[in-house]
């Protein structure tokens, strides 16, 4: 992407983040898992996001990319493979009352109807956060999944709806 339009393009994102209430991630890295001949590689794509309404909390998502030339145009549809790890990486700070469960994460998989999710629910009972990522897609959803927790100090309750 040119330079001149690198800083608009990423205010539309900060802006489109704050606006739609959710994340979106920034990559960290990719390992190649299939030479493909004609188009990029398939992939394993890692990448960060900020839970938008818990200060303090990272998530890590590993995710597959299908290459070749289909991945390339945007036509191929990525497997359901994909792990979550989120961690507190600063003070905890929550932006509002929380409701028990809320997705903080969603990017497309596929050209139309497959997409990658990230769920944020609360365990009130051991004060912690809970966090599940899945893939779904209109007709036919996939059971793959991958879950992590944040425990959130003892002497800070969540902030519930």
């Amino acid at each position: 992407m040119s330079p001149i339009f690198r800083k608009p393009f990423s205010l539309f994102l900060l802006f489109f983040a704050l606006v739609s209430g959710k994340a979106w991630a920034e990559k960290i890295g990719e390992v190649d898992t299939a030479f493909k001949l004609l188009g990029p590689d398939h992939k394993i794509v890692v990448e960060v996001f900020d839970d938008p309404r818990v200060g303090g909390v990272a998530c890590y998502l590993s995710r597959a990319k299908t290459g070749g030339i289909k991945g390339a145009l945007g036509l191929a549809e990525d497997k359901a493979d994909s792990s979550v790890a989120c961690r507190q990486v600063g003070e905890i700070s929550f932006k509002g009352n929380l409701p028990q469960q809320e997705e903080v994460f969603s990017e497309k998989a596929s050209l139309l109807f497959k997409h990658v999710r990230v769920v944020r629910m609360v365990d009130a009972r051991n004060n912690a956060l809970v966090y599940l990522v899945y893939s779904d897609r209109l007709i036919d959803g996939s059971p793959k999944n991958s879950i992590t927790a944040v425990p959130v100090p003892a002497t800070q309750r969540i902030p519930l709806r």
